[in-house]
């Protein structure tokens, strides 16, 4: 388990890095306190073992043009191996989902899907999502809004 062997100033440089992707070597090594080379290091081994998966720019839905934040809780007909892998595969290739998590208990996966407009996000549950291969049934919610948004993981000082 890797996160049995991240050490303090690991933990320190994945918060750091958390707050801010664009923060420079030089800048995170001084604010985790150590020289610039063994920080660098640090990264590199993190991205190496997988803890830091990549880096990316938050967009502000809304500001971007995308009006509509909206969830579909998905029920499939089936639920071997093999239909849950494919309709993962669906959801990735679909560009409104955003994200899309497998759940235990009465619905199989809830997408979290962003559209520029209810019209949009419509077409999408009726044209692609219901008319998907084993889709049983879709429920859809809209957010109203958002109360917290905090991506990553929590990391506490210890």
């Amino acid at each position: 388990m890797i996160a049995a062997r991240l050490d303090k100033t690991d933990w320190l440089i994945l918060k750091e890095l958390q707050a801010n992707g664009r923060i420079t070597n030089v800048e995170l090594a001084s604010r985790v306190g150590i020289s610039a080379p063994p920080c660098l290091r640090r990264v590199r081994a993190l991205e190496e073992e997988g803890v830091i998966d990549g880096y990316c720019a938050l967009i502000e839905e809304r500001k971007a043009g995308f009006d509509v934040t909206a969830f579909a809780m998905v029920g499939l007909h089936r639920q071997s191996e093999a239909d849950l892998v494919a309709f993962e595969e669906r959801a990735r290739a679909w560009p409104l989902v955003r994200e899309c998590f497998m759940l235990s208990g009465e619905i199989d996966f809830i997408l979290k899907c962003v559209a520029a407009d209810l019209n949009d996000f419509q077409e999408f549950v009726i044209d692609e999502l219901t008319a998907a291969p084993n889709v049983d049934s879709v429920k859809t919610s809209l957010a109203i809004r958002r109360s917290k948004y905090q991506p990553g993981v929590p990391i506490g000082e210890e």
